[in-house]
């Protein structure tokens, strides 16, 4: 050791100064570096002998570097060293590979044993791999590198062999895990600490029921906890958990950690209800349950149908016939396939299905029904007429009328029933519905339908809204519909005002129309000359019954347009013109004149008021297919003669409706 260099190194030194002692503080050294494993602690020296104290110490995660400069501040650009060390658990142990490359000289140490000896001034990079095995435990790792001149570069990496030819050892047995069991969720929690090894694969956790001396693995993790669910049959399980590397090496169980299961519960809130589709079973879920188990019944428990669904909390079972009865019960069975007691039995019948499509018609005191049944609908037994004269229909009510059925064959196989119900009081208002009956079961009611029945010497209502329009085609009358069920037709009567205004005057006239019911509407189509006109319109039903022997009848009184053109047709005209609607408007034909070379057609316009030249032909008939709709039109034809002059016209009009 030299003296000299040791001296400096002190703590005090003293000096004099004017005959007094002066005490001088030596540098102050850097805090203590230190690194977390496995991160290595680098110190960087100002020679190739790692002597003195590090320039600079710190924290480096590999050892890989290449540097064409000074490495750190303080340090020259050619012989420096810089020291990496690192002390780690390696677990089990095992083979290793230490790989090692440099420019200039690099040297590896195991626990301060010498494994890499690549030390000398290169020119170029020199590298080396070597095998070791590394004893279980903690081991400290140490590479030593030096650059003598130019540039710098060195790596190094230490590598667990995973061959399953090379690697024999096993890991480490993971430490004792804490175990727990949630008796809500019938699960098992293990948690442990992390193995050490560099080249752990994962963990495997084994369980066992207590008296048996085999283990069953139920679940790999590369976590260090895991959550089990043992059969929940009230058994004690023992646990214990086993590390395994990338060579397939598992290491020994740990301790055996044992646990009380509870008995799988069975679901409770289980309910069984009847739907039109059949049965709908719902219950409530059990946590440890991975699925449950249902089964339908007969009346002697003998198992006619089962089902296992998993995760849910309801089924429906849609394969009961109509009116079948049966009864369900079910279980819950956990991942193993234990399960748990079976519910009581739940019995359910299947509704019959209701009739559908239910219609009534009035009449004299009585009411025709009709309804429908479909081929899936079946079975049928007999049907109950329900009647009420208050809504909703009840049937502990309403009256059960007798009411013979028949029924015919549609074509898609369906049913349309139909009855009579001949107890009926006249103009009464009843509300229907229809059950299907089998046995002691009945369906659910039909739709309900609402009739007035009918009396035999009562004429229907009075026509009300009534409405009279003057248009150009005519007259529009538009009424309000009449629903009464036995209405037959209208009788739509025109004719004229009698009596002086002021005094009491009355519409009379005869029967100009007859419509079929659901009609409400009617367009008299008449030349509109400016006269006035009244009209009332009669309610029949198919009784003959008139309305109009109720009381007044409401007329209307309308006046006519006048379209008549202001321009008089003179007399004595050789045409005689006819005119009337087709496809393409108005067609007008005439006689031959003789003498004429042609003829001139003209049409009334009221806003020039005055007939305008529409064409001249040399036929003896002419298509207007200019003339507008909804309205009336005007026609002279004249015959034109060599000389230039026309004949009196020959007139005529046709009505052109919208």
């Amino acid at each position: 050791m030299n003296p000299a260099r040791r001296a400096a190194a002190g703590a005090v030194v003293l000096a004099s100064a004017a005959g007094l002692l002066t005490t001088v503080a030596a540098p102050v050294a850097s805090a203590t570096t230190t690194c977390a494993t496995p991160v290595y602690k680098r110190q960087f020296f100002a020679n190739t002998t790692f002597t003195g104290t590090p320039k600079k110490t710190d924290c480096d995660s590999a050892v890989s570097e290449s540097w064409s400069g000074t490495p750190a501040s303080g340090l020259p650009k050619d012989d420096f060293g810089v020291r990496w060390s690192v002390t780690r658990d390696f677990g089990s142990g095992g083979p290793f590979a230490l790989a090692a490359s440099g420019l200039d000289g690099i040297r590896v140490y195991v626990d301060g044993s010498r494994k890499v000896d690549l030390w000398r001034n290169t020119t170029g990079t020199v590298s080396r791999t070597v095998n070791v095995t590394v004893p279980r435990g903690t081991h400290t790792l140490r590479v030593d590198y030096v650059n003598w001149t130019g540039a710098a570069k060195v790596k190094f990496t230490y590598t667990p062999r995973t061959s399953a030819t090379v690697d024999k050892v096993a890991p480490l047995t993971p430490p004792h895990p804490l175990v727990s069991y949630d008796g809500n969720a019938d699960t098992t929690k293990l948690s442990w600490t992390k193995n050490q090894e560099m080249d752990l694969a994962g963990y495997r956790v084994y369980r066992r029921p207590k008296g048996v001396t085999s283990w069953t693995k139920v679940g790999s993790t590369t976590a260090t906890s895991l959550t089990d669910t043992p059969p929940a049959t009230g058994a004690v399980y023992y646990y214990e958990v086993r590390a395994y590397d990338r060579a397939g090496n598992e290491s020994a169980g740990t301790a055996d950690a044992p646990v009380t299961s509870t008995v799988l519960q069975t679901p409770a809130r289980f309910t069984v209800s009847a739907i039109d589709t059949g049965a709908s079973l719902s219950w409530s879920g059990v946590s440890a349950a991975a699925r449950y188990r249902v089964e339908r019944t007969d009346a002697h428990g003998v198992v006619t149908k089962s089902w296992d669904p998993a995760r849910t909390v309801s089924l429906t079972d849609d394969t009961l016939a109509r009116g079948e009865a049966a009864q369900y019960r079910i279980a819950a069975v956990d991942g193993s396939g234990h399960m748990s007691p079976f519910t009581e039995l739940r019995a359910v019948t299947r509704p019959l299905a209701a009739p559908r499509e239910l219609t009534a018609t009035a009449g004299i005191g009585s009411a025709t029904l009709q309804w429908t049944t479909r081929p899936q609908d079946a079975p049928y037994g007999e049907f109950r007429v329900y009647r009420s004269t208050t809504l909703p229909v009840d049937t502990s009510t309403a009256q059960w009328v007798t009411c013979t059925t028949s029924f015919a064959t549609l074509s898609d196989g369906s049913r349309r029933y139909g009855c009579a119900d001949l107890s009926a009081e006249e103009d009464t208002t009843y509300h229907y519905a229809v059950a299907n009956a089998q046995g002691s079961q009945i369906s659910a009611l039909s739709n309900t339908a609402t009739v007035t029945t009918l009396v035999s010497d009562k004429p229907p209502a009075q026509v009300t809204g009534l409405t009279a329009t003057a248009t150009g085609y005519g007259i529009e009358l538009d009424w309000d519909d009449n629903t009464e069920p036995d209405l037959n037709r209208y009788a739509v009567y025109r004719g004229v005002v009698l009596g002086d205004e002021g005094d009491e005057q009355v519409c009379s006239g005869s029967e100009w129309a007859d419509l079929p019911a659901g009609t409400s509407r009617f367009r008299d189509v008449r030349l509109p000359d400016g006269d006035r006109a009244c009209y009332w319109v009669d309610a029949i039903d198919d009784a003959g019954n008139s309305s109009r022997w109720l009381g007044p009848v409401y007329a209307v009184v309308v006046d006519e347009l006048d379209l008549t053109p202001s321009v008089a047709t003179p007399e004595g005209s050789p045409l005689t013109l006819t005119a009337h609607v087709a496809d393409s408007g108005v067609h007008l034909a005439w006689n031959a004149v003789d003498a004429a070379t042609g003829y001139v057609v003209y049409r009334w316009n009221p806003e020039t008021q005055g007939y305008e030249r529409l064409a001249a032909t040399t036929d003896r008939s002419y298509d207007d297919i200019t003339a507008g709709a909804g309205t009336t039109h005007y026609y002279w034809v004249t015959a034109r003669y060599a000389d230039g002059t026309e004949s009196v016209p020959g007139a005529q009009w046709a009505i052109l409706e919208p």
